[in-house]
């Protein structure tokens, strides 16, 4: 592939990484192909196509930008979704091994996991993770031989708690147990978290990444050349693959995500602060605000504070319906990561811990004017009050 410059900052890699090699009359993207078998005219050998369950040239160039992104020495496996890429992951840990996830992880991830226990494949310990004295507890009480996982999610999806997360997976490492770290909601534009301890990283590619909430995918992305090949194997014997045209679909979003990121996070910022000690709201996290409880740490980790705001209506459940209901701007639906604004009160969801508050409403903060999305908002809020 082309522009292959290490030295290339990110936000030139989502342009520049995954083109066709500069050729006389070459065209400036990568082809769509759309073909489930490939010409075979000897047996089979490694890398050969061969089938479209193992392999598309239309994977190849989202594959190579996202592994750059991440500072992977490998290019990333894409899956046909976000918690098909999760259950390769989880297929990592060996039988009878422990698995520590936040309490507050993705819900898709958490269910995973739990029904997977339910099974005996392994012990899985939900933990506050960003209570690192408790996480690291548990640690150390992983048995030696088989270990398992620890799983780091930060920010916590919808809580948006803060983990220490270099500290976490170092501890994690030396206790023999593998590290993978979702990293969705940062995408690798805020967090590298291979260059911090993990050996995976996972991303819903529905969300950020594609960023026009048009497809449904997931991603892996390792240095490890085993890790890799164990994933790969699980995808193709599992099945969990990704129709060529979402996956072009998710290399053309790829290209804005720079600009797309750098204005829904302006937006969330600004947004955030105007709803703090807004009197309709009781409550405000995201880790942009000095008093936020995740603050420093998100300060000193990551390149950003992302898009993603949590509140809590004054007036409870009630008014988080109400307000929901009263929007007229804002989406009401679930997922996160587009270019539209979307509003969700979280514990709707069946999967959602009962530890998230029945009044959380979270933001996933789009681009549009931040005028407008205030004045809908805030007309919204006002509403909630009316008419909890």
């Amino acid at each position: 592939m082309a522009n292959s410059d290490p030295d290339l900052a990110p936000d030139t890699v989502v342009v520049s990484a995954g083109r066709p090699a500069r050729e006389h009359d070459a065209p400036a993207n990568p082809p769509l192909v759309l073909s489930t078998t490939f010409h075979e005219t000897r047996a089979p050998e490694p890398g050969d196509r061969i089938y479209g369950r193992m392999s598309n040239p239309s994977w190849d160039p989202f594959e190579e930008a996202l592994g750059r992104l991440e500072g992977a020495a490998l290019p990333a496996l894409v899956f046909s979704s976000g918690l098909g890429a999760a259950a390769a992951a989880l297929s990592l840990v060996p039988a009878g091994g422990t698995v520590i996830m936040p309490r507050h992880a993705y819900a898709g991830s958490v269910s995973l996991a739990t029904a997977e226990a339910a099974a005996g494949r392994f012990t899985l310990r939900t933990v506050d993770i960003a209570d690192t004295e408790a996480v690291l507890r548990e640690i150390d009480a992983l048995p030696g031989s088989p270990a398992g996982m620890l799983w780091l999610e930060s920010p916590t999806n919808p809580m948006l708690e803060v983990a220490e997360t270099a500290r976490l997976a170092g501890a994690a490492r030396a206790a023999g147990a593998l590290v993978v770290t979702d990293n969705t909601f940062n995408t690798p534009l805020l967090s590298r978290p291979l260059e911090t301890g993990a050996d995976v990283v996972l991303h819903s590619v529905t969300k950020y990444l594609s960023g026009h909430s048009d497809v449904v995918l997931g991603a892996l992305a390792t240095s490890n050349p085993a890790l890799r090949e164990r994933l790969l194997a699980h995808r193709t014997l599992h099945g969990a693959v990704a129709g060529p045209f979402e996956v072009w679909l998710a290399l053309r979003g790829l290209r804005t995500l720079a600009v797309r990121m750098e204005r829904a996070q302006a937006n969330a910022a600004e947004l955030a602060a105007r709803l703090t000690g807004h009197p309709a709201v009781d409550r405000v996290r995201f880790p942009g605000l000095p008093q936020d409880p995740g603050h420093e740490r998100a300060k000193a980790q990551l390149s950003g504070f992302g898009a993603i705001v949590c509140i809590e209506p004054a007036g409870g459940l009630e008014a988080a319906e109400a307000l929901v209901g009263a929007v007229r701007l804002w989406l009401p639906a679930t997922s996160l990561g587009g270019v539209e604004s979307l509003i969700e009160r979280r514990r709707r969801q069946p999967g959602e811990p009962a530890t998230v508050p029945e009044s959380l409403v979270r933001l996933s903060v789009g681009i549009e004017n931040v005028e407008d999305l205030w004045a809908d908002l805030e007309n919204a809020l006002k509403a909630s009050q009316r008419l909890s």
